[in-house]
């Protein structure tokens, strides 16, 4: 690193006094200059070490984000048996929906994620012995989503250390064990609520996450040393540029509609007649191919550019939720699944993609983590007014439609954030 060195050499020789070892101007320049060296290299793009991470970011995200993209299991079993007398917006939005992805890039990385993984395995035990609502807000909507926000981040974060021209494929393969995690929980959870008590079913799920979650913490860990001074959790220059917050504001809208399908999916299906064992396995077909549509978009995004994927997957997930409400039969309803997979799948594989090219790697979980914050208002407001919306009119036809029109202006902004970044990156148009 020829350059790197200059710098170096630069600083240790620009003054004419020879400063003190432990001179505070001395120590930043030099972190930054090692640092930036560090961040030049090529990322290892592979091999053991690389892909353990790989597996122990798949096994957090099967345990974490895949046990709340199964959530419609257990939305419909609390309208039915736990929280009975509760209104639909009550019982989805404020026990899914505090699950903010909001937790930005720390100085350390071992400590977050095993006090993350404490705190979501200590929740799941804990919602076997909830019997109210605000037990069930308190455990799963804000110690399980927080928990598994913190996880999220992490784990993406984490990624561009080691990948970069493979990073899409890499990050598909963490979401792929998101959507294993959303197949196999909604059929345990239904296997095991025949068979015994709720409180053993959480028990069981606890005991599965613990051991997923031990993986990660022994496998997990950052490439690229941090700085002695990290400066503030929040760079507000980040929110100056166009591209970075007109596609920040294009994922808080996307994600007020991104789960409306997913969580009322069975719920809808039992309303129209539908078994309701068939119905309970609809969101375990939805995420099986879900894992498919994550996997294609990761691999194709590291050859045509993840924004370029996002947008038409947005656009799909905008014609599936128009198209949900006017299904009455189990195949309409399956065909639904399908597509629902897909779509989502692939939206959640490539949200993220676009931040690791919005600037430097050394920044990109504090870029991560500023934009996932502010995208944790739509995550925590779109449920309740969904919510509202089928509380207020008895039918899930607005609600489709109010959610397939956001999904439309989610997509309109990423195309003008798009063309933002086509400006700074130049005549590349793998975006």
């Amino acid at each position: 690193m020829p350059g790197a060195t200059k710098r170096l050499a630069d600083v240790l020789t620009s003054s004419s006094k020879s400063p003190a070892p432990d001179d505070p101007v001395l120590k930043e320049s030099v972190d930054t200059v090692l640092v930036e060296e560090v961040a030049s290299e090529e990322c290892p793009e592979g091999g053991l070490r690389a892909w353990l991470v790989v597996l122990g970011v798949v096994c957090g995200m099967c345990a974490t984000v895949g046990l709340l993209t199964a959530w419609g299991t257990f939305q419909a079993y609390y309208q039915e048996v736990e929280l009975p007398h509760e209104s639909s917006s009550n019982t989805v939005s404020n026990t899914k929906e505090w699950s903010p992805w909001q937790v930005s890039l720390t100085r350390e990385l071992s400590l977050p994620v095993f006090v993350a993984s404490a705190v979501f395995v200590a929740c799941v035990f804990l919602t076997a012995q909830c019997t109210q609502y605000w037990h069930f807000v308190l455990c799963q909507g804000f110690g399980m989503g927080i928990a598994s926000g913190v996880f999220f981040n992490m784990g993406n974060m984490v990624m561009a250390h080691w990948f970069k021209r493979r990073l899409g494929l890499a990050i598909a393969c963490s979401f792929g064990g998101a959507g294993v995690g959303g197949c196999i929980f909604p059929i345990i959870v239904r296997a095991l609520l025949h068979r015994m008590s709720f409180q053993w079913t959480m028990r069981i799920l606890g005991f599965m996450a613990l051991g997923l979650l031990l993986v990660s913490n022994l496998t997990i860990a950052r490439r690229l040393p941090g700085t002695q001074d990290l400066g503030p959790l929040i760079n507000i220059v980040h929110f100056k540029k166009p591209a970075y917050s007109i596609y920040v504001a294009s994922l808080v809208i996307n994600n007020l509609a991104l789960f409306v399908v997913f969580t009322y999916l069975t719920v809808s299906a039992v309303g129209e007649g539908v078994n309701a064992d068939v119905s309970f396995y609809l969101l375990a077909i939805a995420n099986a191919v879900s894992i498919l549509g994550r996997v294609i978009s990761g691999v194709l995004a590291d050859r045509f550019g993840p924004l370029n994927l996002l947008i038409p997957a947005t656009l799909l997930t905008a014609v599936v939720t128009f198209a949900w409400p006017f299904a009455t039969n189990v195949a309409s309803f399956v065909v639904i699944s399908i597509f629902l997979g897909i779509s989502t799948g692939a939206t959640l594989a490539l949200i993220v993609q676009p931040f690791a090219r919005m600037g430097p790697v050394s920044e990109v979980g504090l870029r991560i983590g500023m934009g996932l914050t502010v995208v944790s208002i739509g995550v925590i407001t779109g449920l309740p007014m969904s919510g509202a919306i089928h509380d207020g009119t008895g039918s899930f036809k607005d609600v489709g439609y109010v959610g397939g029109c956001t999904m439309l202006l989610s997509a309109a902004l990423m195309v003008v954030s798009r063309r933002c970044l086509l400006r700074i990156e130049g005549a590349d148009w793998r975006v």
